[in-house]
Parts: C-alpha cells; sequence; structure tokens
C-alpha cells in the first residue's frame, strides 16, 4: 500500500491536515480551522448544535437521524434487522418481505429499541483525574476511577433526569460527560425487502460499485403522539456531486489507532485469531441451522448476517496487520514520537515507560490464557444465548444493587438501570430452537479453547456433551417469560439463590470466578493500559494540540470527505451507481442467489429512470457504528445514508488512507426514486420534501 509508513505516522506525529480526511471529531472539540483552511467551510455553532441534536444511536449498534419535524427517524436496514425480525412471525416476515405503515395507525410498536440523542458534552476530566491519587495500586486507582464516574453520572441523572455517561477519551487522556435525552416509543414505518437492502449478500458486502437500498424508517413517539422534532436535517432532492464535501454525523464504535505497536501486535497474533476463531464457529452453526428450513432460516437471519459481517470486517482487519508495512511504519512513527516527546520536558518524560508498561500488560494477557479465559467467561463468549445473559444480570443485579451506587459493575450503575430493565424484560419473542443451536455451538467452542478437562469446562458442561447441556440447560427454561425475569428482578437475593431454573444456575456457577477474571482484567489490564495512555496523550496534547482525534468510542463523531471514486487492479472506479447498473449487475448474475431482485423491482423497472444516482462513495472517516449515519452537506441537508466500507477501507481501524479505502452510501436521489415510484410511498415522500410538488 503506497504511502502506509506516512499514514502510520501521521497517527502519532502529524496534524490531520497533513493526511487526507481523517479524524473522527467530538462535537464539542470540532476542526473548524482545518475545514476553514482546507475547504474554505465555516462551521459555525448553529450547524454543529442542528446535526447533534437531529443525530440518533440507535442502542443496538449504530446511527440514524430526525429527517422530519414529526419525529421520523431514517438509518439503515441491517441496524433496524432486529427490530425487523423480533416483529415478524410465520405468518409475516418484515426481514424478508419489507414493510410500509400507509398511516399512522399502522407503525408498529417496537418491542425493545431504544434511541439516544446526545444534548450536551462537559469535560470532567479533572474531576476524574483528581480521584486517583499518586502511588495507588491499580486495583485502588480503579476503584476510584469507577467510584467518581459513577457518582459523577448519578448527579447529573438527579439532576436533569438524562441518561449520563462518563466516556473515556484517547483511552484514559481526557473523560466527557455525555448527557442524552432517551426515546423507548419507536415505531416501524418503512424497510424495504432484504433482498435489495443486501443485493449482493456476502459477496459484495465490503465491496464496490454497490447497488443497495439499505434502508429503515422509524418513528420516534412521546405521550403516545409522534414528537415534535424541529432538529431534523432537511431531505436534499439532488444529493451529492462527485467532488462534493459532505459530512458524516454518527457513532463509530472502536478504532485503534492511537495504541502502541506492542498492542497491535498483540491484537495480531493472539486478540484477532481468536475473534475470527469464535466468529467462524458461530457463524458456520447458524447457516447449519438455517437450513433445516424457512422458519429457521427466519428466526437465524439477523444472527447470521451480523455475525457473517463482523467475521468479514475482522478478516480484513487481520489481513491489515499482517502487512509488515503497516506494522513497520507504525514502529518507526513510536520511536519518532518519543524522540519529540523527550524534547519537550516534564509533559515528555513518561512516554518511554508507558510504551513498555504497555507491552509488560500483553505479556500479562498471553499469560496462562487470561485474555481468552476472560473474553470466554466475563464477556460471555462462551455462553451465545439471550436467555444466559438475562440470566446473568438477573444473578448480578440480586449483588449489585446491595452495594453503594459508586462500587457496583459499570453496568449495574444507577445512571443505566433504566436503559438494562428495559432490555432485560423486552417482551420480544426467544426462539428456543436457535437459542439451543447457538448454546451448542460456543460451548463447544469453549471446550475447543479450554479443552475438555478443564475445572471450569468440567463444571458448565455437568457431565454431558455440549449438544446435550445446551438441549437440558434451554429446555424448560421460565426465562422466556419476561413477568418471571420481573418477578426475579424485583425480588431478594434469595429468590435468585432458591431458583431451580438450569439457566440460572449455570450463571451462579459461572459468577465468581467471572468476576475474578473481570477484576483482573480491570485492575491489572485496563487502569495499567489507562494510566499508560494517559501519558501519552498528555505528551500528545503537548506537542500537537487537539489537531488529532480520539480513537471511536460508539460515540457521536463529525467526519468529513469528499465524493470521489479511486483506482483498483488497474480499473477507474466512478464515484456513484445507477439503477441502471444494478439491473445490469443482476442480469450478469441471471438472477441467482443474493442478486436475485424482489418482484416489485423487476416489474417495476419501466418506472424508474434508470439513470438516478443509487450508491455513492466518499473519503470521509468511517468504521463501524456509523452504518445508518446521515450524509449531509454544506448547507446541512440530508444527501445519503452510510451503510458500509470497501475492502481497502478495513485496514482504518488502525491507519486512516483515502488512496483507495472509501465509506459506502445510499444516494437521497435513488432513496426518493424508489421510495416513490416502486413502493407508492408518497405520504412518505411528502413528509421527506414537504415542498416538492
Amino acid at each position: 500500500m503506497r504511502g502506509v509508513a506516512g499514514i502510520a505516522a501521521m497517527t502519532w506525529l502529524a496534524s490531520t491536515a497533513a493526511w487526507g480526511d481523517e479524524g473522527m471529531w467530538l462535537f464539542n472539540q470540532p476542526p473548524r480551522a482545518l475545514l476553514q483552511k482546507k475547504y474554505g467551510f465555516e462551521l459555525t455553532d448553529a450547524w454543529l448544535e442542528r446535526v447533534r441534536l437531529a443525530s440518533v444511536r440507535f442502542n443496538n449498534g449504530g446511527s440514524g437521524s430526525f429527517v422530519s419535524p414529526q419525529g421520523l427517524v431514517i438509518t439503515n436496514h441491517h441496524i433496524g434487522a432486529d427490530m425487523l425480525q423480533k416483529l415478524s412471525s410465520k405468518e409475516r416476515n418484515y426481514y424478508r418481505d419489507g414493510f410500509y405503515a400507509r398511516t399512522r395507525a399502522d407503525e408498529l410498536k417496537c418491542p425493545d429499541l431504544e434511541l439516544n440523542v446526545l444534548v450536551s458534552i462537559d469535560d470532567v476530566t479533572e474531576r476524574v483525574n483528581a480521584a486517583v491519587r499518586p502511588h495507588m495500586s491499580p486495583a485502588e486507582a480503579f476503584a476510584a476511577r469507577r467510584g467518581v464516574m459513577a457518582a459523577i453520572e448519578k448527579e447529573s441523572l438527579d439532576q436533569t433526569g438524562l441518561r449520563s455517561d462518563v466516556v473515556t477519551l484517547y483511552q484514559g487522556g481526557e473523560y466527557h460527560l455525555y448527557r442524552y435525552k432517551k426515546y423507548t416509543d419507536v415505531r416501524l414505518v418503512m424497510a424495504p425487502e432484504h433482498a435489495i437492502a443486501f443485493f449482493g449478500g456476502d459477496t459484495d458486502n465490503f465491496e464496490f460499485p454497490r447497488y443497495n437500498l439499505d434502508i429503515c424508517f422509524f418513528r420516534v413517539y412521546e405521550n403516545d403522539r409522534p414528537l415534535a422534532s424541529p432538529h431534523f436535517l432537511p431531505w436534499s432532492k439532488t444529493g451529492p456531486a462527485e467532488g462534493e464535501l459532505v459530512f458524516v454525523s454518527g457513532h463509530p464504535g472502536t478504532t485503534n489507532r492511537l495504541e502502541t505497536h506492542a498492542k497491535l501486535l498483540h491484537r495480531r497474533d493472539v486478540t484477532l485469531p481468536y475473534t475470527l476463531a469464535r466468529l467462524r464457529a458461530l457463524e458456520a452453526a447458524l447457516i447449519q441451522f438455517s437450513e433445516r428450513g424457512p422458519d429457521q432460516a427466519r428466526m437465524a437471519a439477523n444472527d447470521l448476517h451480523r455475525v457473517a459481517n463482523a467475521r468479514k470486517a475482522f478478516s480484513g482487519m487481520y489481513q491489515g496487520l499482517l502487512d509488515p508495512a503497516i506494522l513497520a511504519a507504525k514502529q518507526e512513527a513510536e520511536k519518532r514520537f518519543q524522540e519529540a516527546a523527550g524534547a519537550i520536558g516534564p509533559d515528555g518524560a513518561g512516554v518511554p515507560h508507558a510504551i513498555e508498561e504497555i507491552r509488560q500488560v500483553q505479556d500479562y494477557l498471553r499469560r496462562h490464557d487470561f485474555e481468552k479465559r476472560h473474553a470466554l467467561l466475563e464477556r460471555g463468549d462462551a455462553f451465545a444465548s439471550e436467555l444466559f445473559t438475562m440470566a446473568r444480570h438477573l444473578v448480578r443485579l440480586a449483588t449489585e444493587l446491595n452495594k453503594p451506587n459508586t462500587e457496583r459493575l459499570r453496568e449495574y450503575r444507577d445512571s443505566n438501570l433504566e436503559s438494562l430493565r428495559f432490555q432485560l424484560f423486552s417482551p420480544a419473542p426467544i426462539h428456543a430452537e436457535l437459542e439451543q443451536a447457538k448454546l451448542a455451538a460456543s460451548l463447544t467452542f469453549l471446550a475447543e479453547q479450554l479443552g475438555g478437562d478443564d475445572p471450569v469446562v468440567s463444571k458448565v458442561l455437568a457431565g454431558k456433551n455440549p449438544l446435550a447441556r445446551a438441549a437440558e440447560l434451554v429446555t424448560g427454561c421460565e426465562l422466556f417469560d419476561p413477568q418471571v425475569r420481573r418477578r426475579l428482578a424485583d425480588g431478594s437475593g434469595s429468590a435468585i439463590a432458591a431458583s431451580e431454573d438450569r439457566m440460572i444456575r449455570l450463571a451462579l456457577t459461572v459468577d465468581q470466578v467471572s468476576r475474578e477474571l473481570r477484576k483482573d482484567y480491570e485492575t491489572l489490564v485496563e487502569e495499567r493500559e489507562r494510566q499508560a495512555y494517559a501519558t501519552l496523550a498528555k505528551a500528545r496534547f503537548a506537542i500537537y494540540g487537539r489537531s488529532i482525534a480520539p480513537d471511536a468510542t460508539f460515540t457521536l463523531r463529525l467526519a468529513f470527505g469528499v465524493v470521489r471514486g479511486y483506482r483498483a487492479e488497474g480499473v477507474e472506479v466512478p464515484p456513484m451507481t445507477t439503477f441502471a447498473g444494478l439491473f445490469e449487475r443482476a442480469g450478469r448474475q441471471q438472477d441467482r442467489g443474493p442478486f436475485a431482485l424482489p418482484r416489485r423491482w423487476l416489474e417495476g423497472k419501466d418506472k424508474l429512470d434508470l439513470s438516478t444516482p443509487f450508491n455513492f462513495v466518499s473519503t470521509a472517516d468511517t468504521i463501524g457504528g456509523n452504518s445508518g449515519s446521515p450524509i449531509i452537506n454544506r448547507a446541512g441537508e440530508l444527501v445519503g445514508i452510510n451503510f458500509d466500507r470497501n475492502r481497502f477501507g478495513l485496514v482504518r481501524n488502525f491507519v486512516y488512507t483515502d488512496e483507495q479505502a472509501r465509506h459506502i452510501a445510499v444516494h437521497s436521489r435513488g432513496i426518493l426514486e424508489a421510495l416513490e415510484k416502486l413502493y407508492e410511498a408518497r405520504p412518505l415522500v411528502k413528509e421527506l420534501t414537504p415542498s416538492r410538488p
């Protein structure tokens, strides 16, 4: 990859302006000077506020935006897929066949979807850091930091009533308090067929050209009425042109660009191979389950898409770290960073020790399969089951709620309890057959990773093979009933202790060892790394100020770039596709498999203007979690919906490049064309474009 050394060095050494359009920028630290200098664009407070309040976080793992003053929200089909599946039945498969509510009364209420809108951000770094005293042990430092973060969140919740999260930035360099307005009455408005939302399937995933109508509309309600949403993004009828500056406002999940060379080596040699093995095992089990019949295929569809997508994404990341040029450039950049830090005095004095500390933490993670055991038992990789997740929450709620808020595990702090209970008591159906298949696969993976004679494996399997144990755990489980879950959660710890439910008993069986692994991970890995990265961040701030954006944290960020094609395999790839290209691609593939178009598209072809733009790419900096993010022009209009990256963009977890890497979006003009002419959704089109004739 040409320019890799420069790309990696940028992460440590240079202003973002020196390399393309890199940056997932904080809304309270926006790149005003950079945009003015590079594109002549003045990023005003009013523009930022409207975009921030129009942007939406889907708590099931994606982004979206308000697009009308009546609470209408757009995201991706694959973000809405969880709800489409939960709302479906044997008789009505909304995930496969799509859905459109022609009236407000037809909109379907989602069982457990929470949307968040970012209301404010406060820098609380000084208060968090002040709680950690010099010479504290890692365990003492972690407890102090957790306590003050919980206290800040509780104070904010009590004062404002808003969801309040203290977010760690720069891996410990800063801490910001994010306050969100939370919405839980969300209703499905429209979704296209899966065949056009994911046209090309796994074959075309992370590729371009693309031809996907990957959209889904929801409406937010408040007090049983559509939400008045004055902060929304007006719909652009023309969409973006080649070379145009565009912005992405969304919630990128995780990047690793500020990590040290030793940390990336550990990811290459330990973390990613384990992750890929887990995903492949689960994907194979889901494929096998889906092949049992159409009902099983419907049950597993969303899980299978999610797992296959993750497997392909992590494969791309792994390929990036197997590129010697990338790691060599990172190592050289780290060396030059240390040299620069050595020249700035006290702020840079701790850099060599911090880098060595992070290296030693990686050694600890490898020791006795610690990282693997933590992932399997505490993170829950060994228990791929909604029922087990619920059982663990119920078991831990009984213990954690008896502790002061400042001493609880983070997910049980007061500021998070309402969201946790909302998910825990969801009336959404849980499919026993699917639960059993996933749990059997993950229990098998547990034994493969730790060995059949491992004491924990023996306890978990309880003298049975994984298939028999999964069947035993799922059959007769009482947690399918949300009222049972509510009764156990509202009761005392004695209700949990007295429960004979096998899934509850399993959660109790592994709780002590899981807690011990978590405690060691939090104090001997997370806290040590956090303190070391805070030292690196202090030096970086002293040298470069805020010219380098923090790594992604599934919080609202602003990225920018230009609509531009690229060259690959000796061929110029234009920045946009059209409806004509869609039908040509389907024809070349003889309308088979993932290239088979829905009937309405085949029968309605003559209704369409085939020159209409469908999908497009830009250089803006995106990652997983940006799915559903609005693409916005200078005027603050919505010109597209982000839904993917090309394969060259998979390396962006570690380094940014705009040579060939692109994010992919659905064009606003293409969406209108399909809604109006194929889906006969004129009321929806009128709501999006009220001034349109």
